[in-house]
């Protein structure tokens, strides 16, 4: 076992090195420049185009845009925010943020393209629900000599999102219920196989209505009491703001329990954990996105990249700044518990409490959005026979992830998400000429008007 895990770790370090960094970045400013920065400034369109998705739009498909997105951002919105932001600022100092919002801008175009094939290219299954996502994209965009590419994308979400979208945020929720509330790991288990299955039962409409209700909710109460650890410290922001900037590109010096960072750390763990938040290029958001109720790809896409700018440049920033801002930067602490530390400095008694409280939740709804990922990429290989044993699985394995160790099982899913993007990125850029003729033409008519949107 030590020498497959040790065998394990290389890869990892290979396929999350730079060569993975660099396709990724690549991608995404090849996508946002040959959209003409339009990610950018059409962001406020992006927004009333996410109001008027409220209700249930009058296009093909089983959710309403804004559940869509509820749904992509409840499995984003997760450990990354609390943990990998901390990760990010413990390893590369706080010029990691810098590099991580950078990473945000670009992912936006990469999410954007990923939503625009998803629903161009969506078909409808034996039930009459609309699928969608790189393995339809790949197989009917790029043709039948590209389907064997369609299924290697399809087999490793399955897998991997069983490791990193189950077990490994199973796991998260009962250590920390058990460090903070002495909650028994087991209890917890049993409490999620319930939830999960009692969601899960309902398909993708329950799980968007789910999505829709708690994500807004639990985002905006992380967002708030954010904000009094930022009052509390508000002479501390300006600082803040010029450590982020400065050591984005100079060295970090040690200080305190902080060991100092140079500014190629900065670069890679920024671009690293902020890739590892908000998912964009790894395929996944695009088969939450494909099911949206919209009369076309330009609008849905227009929504789907604000799922990368609210959790990066939104929610990953609150946490950072609290991390900053307090002093806990310099602790010594990393992940989960360097947020906590920071929220315990401004709130002590409660802080820890509200960290454990907002990891759980976050977990929670990271597990409902991976389920419907891993069950459309496993219908996309097995057909809907599989789709009731699918549900039946993933329910159950919260118990397994809840009362097991799972270092293993962490780094195993991680290495797949990686090789995840490596078949979407490849279909990204072939498509990527009619991403951009779709979108020219939604502007150029009466499409790209913001009284008809969908």
């Amino acid at each position: 076992m030590p020498v497959i895990h040790d065998a394990v770790s290389q890869i990892n370090g290979i396929v999350w090195g730079v060569p993975m960094l660099v396709l990724l970045l690549g991608v995404g400013i090849y996508l946002t420049v040959g959209l003409r920065l339009l990610t950018l400034f059409r962001l406020p369109l992006g927004f009333r185009l996410l109001r008027k998705g409220l209700a249930l739009g009058d296009g093909e498909g089983e959710i309403s845009p804004f559940n869509a997105l509820m749904t992509s951002l409840a499995a984003t919105i997760g450990t990354g925010n609390i943990a990998g932001v901390a990760t990010a600022i413990f390893l590369g100092g706080p010029g990691a943020i810098f590099w991580m919002w950078m990473t945000a801008l670009v992912g936006m175009a990469t999410k954007y393209a990923e939503a625009v094939c998803a629903v161009h290219y969506r078909k409808e299954d034996e039930r009459g629900k609309h699928v969608g996502g790189p393995m339809y994209y790949i197989r009917y965009g790029l043709g039948e000599n590209w389907k064997w590419l369609a299924a290697c994308f399809a087999l490793l979400a399955g897998i991997a999102g069983f490791g990193i979208g189950n077990l490994v945020q199973s796991n998260s929720i009962a250590h920390a219920l058990e460090v903070n509330f002495s909650v028994p790991p087991w209890l917890t288990g049993m409490v999620l196989v319930c939830l999960a299955g009692a969601v899960l039962v309902g398909g993708i409409e329950r799980i968007a209505t789910v999505a829709g209700r708690l994500v807004p909710l639990m985002a905006v109460a992380y967002i708030l009491v954010s904000l009094v650890v930022l009052v509390i410290h508000a002479a501390e922001i300006p600082a803040a703001f010029g450590l982020i900037f400065t050591h984005a590109f100079s060295p970090t010096a040690a200080t305190g329990g902080f060991a100092g960072a140079a500014v190629w750390a900065a670069i890679r763990f920024g671009v690293a954990r902020g890739i590892f938040s908000n998912e964009a290029g790894l395929g996944s958001a695009p088969i939450a996105h494909a099911a949206a109720k919209t009369k076309g790809p330009v609008s849905q896409g227009l929504i789907a990249m604000l799922g990368t700018f609210i959790d990066t440049i939104i929610v990953c920033s609150f946490t950072a700044l609290a991390i900053i801002v307090t002093g806990a930067w310099t602790s010594g602490e990393t992940g989960a518990a360097l947020t906590s530390h920071a929220f315990s400095l401004a709130l002590p008694g409660l802080g820890g409490y509200i960290i454990a409280i907002s990891l759980a939740v976050f977990a929670f709804t990271t597990m409902l959005g991976w389920s419907y990922y891993c069950e459309r990429s496993f219908q996309y290989l097995m057909g809907v026979r599989i789709i009731m044993p699918f549900r039946i699985a993933w329910s159950l394995a919260a118990l397994v992830g809840a009362t097991s160790q799972l270092g293993f099982v962490w780094l195993l899913a991680d290495t797949l998400n990686a090789f995840m993007a490596i078949p979407n990125l490849i279909a990204l850029v072939l498509l990527s000429p009619v991403v951009f003729r779709l979108t020219r033409q939604f502007f150029d008519t009466r499409g790209g008007s913001e009284n008809n949107p969908f």
